[in-house]
């Protein structure tokens, strides 16, 4: 299984596809399918029958799960950066290789 450097609650952008440019909060990451849910990207309608918890029935919309591969992180000033890791003192941290800030 391939270690995934993005993590729930990360501000990210879609670097590719059809969603290319737009930028969310990731709310779910399952990294043995190496996707992720990013927040307002993704998005589908579904029709819903009318139900016992649900009478009027109705359009919802709910986001898809998008590549990991085709996310990327996003740096204090709004750059997209990969991610790395290192220790500072005993603590092993994230960090931006191209600001070169903890994350």
């Amino acid at each position: 299984m391939k270690k995934v450097k993005i993590k729930t609650g990360d501000i990210v952008k879609v670097i590719a596809g059809n969603q290319k440019g737009t930028q969310g909060k990731v709310l779910k990451v399952v990294a043995a399918k190496n996707k992720a849910i990013v927040e307002g990207v993704n998005v589908v309608k579904k029709h819903n029958k009318p139900s016992a918890n649900n009478p009027q029935g109705g359009v919802t919309e709910k986001e898809l799960f998008i590549d990991i591969s085709n996310i990327s992180l996003i740096t204090s000033k709004g750059d997209v950066t990969r991610v790395g890791y290192r220790m500072e003192k005993e603590n092993k941290v994230r960090y931006s290789k191209k600001s070169n800030e903890v994350i």
